[in-house]
């Protein structure tokens, strides 16, 4: 009998992506206490962009953002805000959106399923992306189950479960 595998990703899906930011493009302008600060966000290249008059001001922007992102099952994970930065008169938060998993973090991820995990289980890194293997499905759930209660810094999804 052949190995039954499933492979770990880190990906945003980038409609509700989308959907996140016209949600808080939406609530930005119509919320009374951003009138007048010059919030904004907008699409960046692969980056978003968050703007104000003010530091606390863009910070709430950023609240805002975050809440829509988990209404719309982002993990906050996916995220890499920056530090509010000065520009001009304005204030600006650089956001970028995580995909893939980083080589020492697949490290890290192989190395619980090598410790921790069930004994014949085997991981193995490709590219962005990890594939995990064994000849019990029963040992492939009872990992998944293993990587989902670890507090890692990366958002994972469980794909292709074959």
């Amino acid at each position: 009998m052949a190995d039954s595998t499933f492979d770990i990703v880190s990906k945003v899906d980038q409609m509700e992506a989308d959907n996140a930011v016209n949600q808080a493009q939406k609530e930005i302008a119509t919320r009374y206490d951003f009138k007048g600060v010059g919030a904004s966000i907008e699409w960046s290249g692969e980056k978003l962009l968050l703007k104000a008059s003010a530091e606390e001001r863009v910070k709430a922007v950023l609240e805002v953002l975050e809440a829509k992102f988990i209404k719309r099952g982002i993990s906050l994970r996916s995220l890499d805000a920056g530090e509010p930065f000065a520009s001009g008169k304005e204030y600006r938060i650089e956001i970028s959106l995580k995909n893939g998993i980083s080589s020492e973090d697949a490290k890290k991820v192989s190395k619980i399923i090598r410790d921790e995990g069930p004994k014949g289980v085997k991981s193995q890194i490709q590219g962005d992306e990890l594939r995990v293997q064994s000849k019990s499905r029963d040992d492939l759930q009872a990992t998944m189950a293993l990587l989902k209660g670890k507090d890692l810094d990366v958002d994972l999804q469980f794909v292709n479960f074959r």
